[in-house]
């Protein structure tokens, strides 16, 4: 006896989402709009772009490294790869930005997007255009570059700052004074201290032009559920509407390890999270990571909560490879995940750390009322 064959339409795919093990799930009213170097997606009361561009080139590292320099001490040097006009923005508004965002009509104009032309845009125009959209919001935070850059510490490390030196770093400092990473400057040239693993606590910065600016973190109360990331909800298998992942810097610290800066987002159908992930390693000498978190729901029906999370790791180099699953293998020591995994397992990672002393040990959680 034959049995009859069942046909299962074919579904777009999303990670992490089977229709046959869950029932549908609602999803929010949405619009995605794709560009060459940017995607945003509108939903709810959000706007949420994501520019993604290729390393910074000379003429965009000189303009970031003048960025940086405050009078005359020229700022830092520039890690090995740069992507400064790399940036993660989310904006907010009562009502939200579906059918006002100015991008969706140029984004569905047919010939516009036929004619190649006009789909290479000017960053000239682009800016303009987006400053202009922008101008619409009540309320922005945003991760970019310079501002990341901005919170490695120049000049003399001091106590909470976290130093850490290998056996040759006074001669790896000279050879990085220049405003190039890849050109030493000459020995005559004075040595400009900096933190040479660019060490950075950055958590996003609030871009906001209107009387939201003064609108300021306040510490969750761990009594109230809603002022705490719920985990449940971010390891369901929802659909994903839309993801991103945006480096901003990254050195290997002239063989001497990694040091990496990169932010993601993950919109559900009802939430927003973003993870921002310092992570460094010093051969030989140490671990450390420092998480930023932002997570809001989609659901909130009075105002809007964001609720963001910081906490930093730390512990020596040799503690975190004794947890590797193969002795002979040191390939998850380059793997930011296996790092963040291991050092959120070992107990006295978040207070003693590495003895280094570094201000940023320790979780620490806030919250902000955005909407009325």
């Amino acid at each position: 006896m034959s049995v009859p064959s069942t046909t299962i339409p074919r579904l777009s795919a999303t990670p992490n989402f089977d229709p046959l093990l869950k029932p549908a799930i609602h999803l929010p009213k949405h619009t995605l709009l794709e560009f060459p170097n940017s995607r945003s997606i509108l939903v709810g009361n959000w706007r949420i772009i994501a520019s993604t561009n290729p390393i910074s080139n000379a003429s965009q590292c000189d303009q970031l490294q003048s960025d940086l320099s405050s009078g005359n001490d020229g700022g830092i040097p520039l890690p090995e790869m740069t992507f400064g006009n790399n940036s993660l923005k989310i904006e907010w508004k009562p009502g939200g930005f579906i059918g006002r965002d100015k991008r969706q009509k140029r984004n569905r104009n047919p010939n516009h997007i036929d004619n190649a032309k006009e789909q290479d845009y000017s960053s000239e125009s682009e800016a303009e255009e987006e400053t202009q959209d922008a101008s619409e919001a009540e309320w922005k935070y945003e991760f970019d570059t310079l501002h990341a850059l901005l919170g490695v510490k120049k000049g003399e490390l001091e106590p909470g700052d976290g130093g850490v030196k290998v056996g040759y770093a006074e001669e790896w400092l000279k050879s990085r004074t220049g405003p190039s990473p890849l050109l030493p400057m000459p020995k005559t040239v004075p040595t400009k201290p900096y933190d040479w693993t660019y060490t950075t606590t950055y958590c996003g910065h609030s871009s906001s032009s209107t009387a939201y600016t003064s609108t300021s973190w306040t510490p969750s109360n761990p009594a109230q559920a809603k002022h705490q990331i719920p985990l449940a909800e971010l390891t369901r298998p929802d659909p994903i509407l839309f993801y991103a992942e945006v480096p901003l810097f990254e050195d290997e610290l002239h063989d001497n390890g990694s040091s990496a800066l990169i932010v993601r987002i993950r919109i559900m159908p009802t939430c927003i999270f973003i993870l921002s992930r310092f992570t460094l390693r010093v051969d030989g000498v140490l671990f450390r990571t420092f998480d930023t978190r932002i997570y809001s729901s989609l659901e909130n029906e009075e105002g809007t909560l964001v609720v963001r999370e910081t906490t930093g790791w730390e512990a020596p180099y040799d503690i975190v490879k004794s947890r590797l699953p193969k002795r002979d293998d040191l390939t998850p020591l380059t793997d930011p995940l296996f790092i963040a995994k291991i050092l959120s397992e070992l107990p006295q990672s978040q207070t003693i750390g590495a003895g280094t002393g570094w201000r940023g040990l320790g979780k620490r959680c806030e919250c902000m009322k955005i909407g009325r």
